[in-house]
């Protein structure tokens, strides 16, 4: 695959949280903000993007037998460095994300990308890959954190967009939106709309209705 392509298909095209469906539990759980939102995007693909480069540097070196307790303890690593910036530099926001930047360590897409391409690709294409990844998981994350903390609180990264009513302005705000099922509706839009524009998409069905199997017999 074309270097370009390794960083823009996961975008729209196999992105890995709408297509392949990885990385839902973050998905779900820090979206209830912006700010969050993207904070967990951000870490989650500076994780994706080191392990693989280190991944990738090391794949001749690194007996099958222990592949992956070699790459969960790289991504544990990093994840620990990551939650302990978040906690110097951004104690409110850390404390917001609570576990999940933890579970990091364990998260399908960042074990996915390291499994399934790092370990059997040069650093360079390695590192495009997760860094394509990364943004895609971030696109969607940003976009479902932006619209649940919009109709939720009437703002966006804490500044007020939709004055609330609590406030002498118009808007009420939704607390549906500040809830998990919401964020799991949202997704299912998104999938459903994604899939709609981009037929090829859509995963061939496991069964077929009887007159269409009586039709081909």
């Amino acid at each position: 695959m074309a270097l370009p392509r390794l960083l823009t298909l996961p975008l729209i095209g196999r992105n890995p949280v709408t297509v392949q469906i990885l990385g839902i539990c973050s998905s779900l759980a820090v979206t209830t903000s912006l700010e969050t939102a993207a904070t967990m995007a951000v870490s989650l693909t500076v994780v994706l993007v080191l392990s693989s480069l280190i991944i990738s540097l090391i794949r001749r070196h690194l007996p099958n037998s222990i592949r992956l307790i070699v790459q969960i303890v790289i991504v544990a690593s990093l994840v620990i460095v990551i939650d302990q910036i978040l906690q110097a530099y951004l104690f409110a926001i850390s404390q917001r994300l609570s576990v999940f930047v933890g579970l990091i360590t364990t998260n399908c897409l960042v074990l996915g990308r390291t499994e399934g391409f790092a370990r059997s690709n040069p650093p360079g294409p390695a590192m495009l890959d997760a860094l394509g990844n990364g943004l895609g998981y971030s696109l969607i994350l940003v976009a479902v954190g932006a619209v649940r903390e919009l109709f939720g609180q009437g703002t966006l990264m804490g500044l007020t967009v939709l004055p609330t009513v609590d406030q002498g302005g118009w808007f009420t705000p939704l607390s549906l939106m500040l809830l998990a099922p919401s964020a799991f509706f949202l997704l299912g839009f998104v999938v459903w709309g994604l899939r709609s524009l981009y037929p090829e998409q859509q995963e061939a069905p496991e069964t077929e209705p009887p007159s269409v199997a009586e039709a081909r017999t």
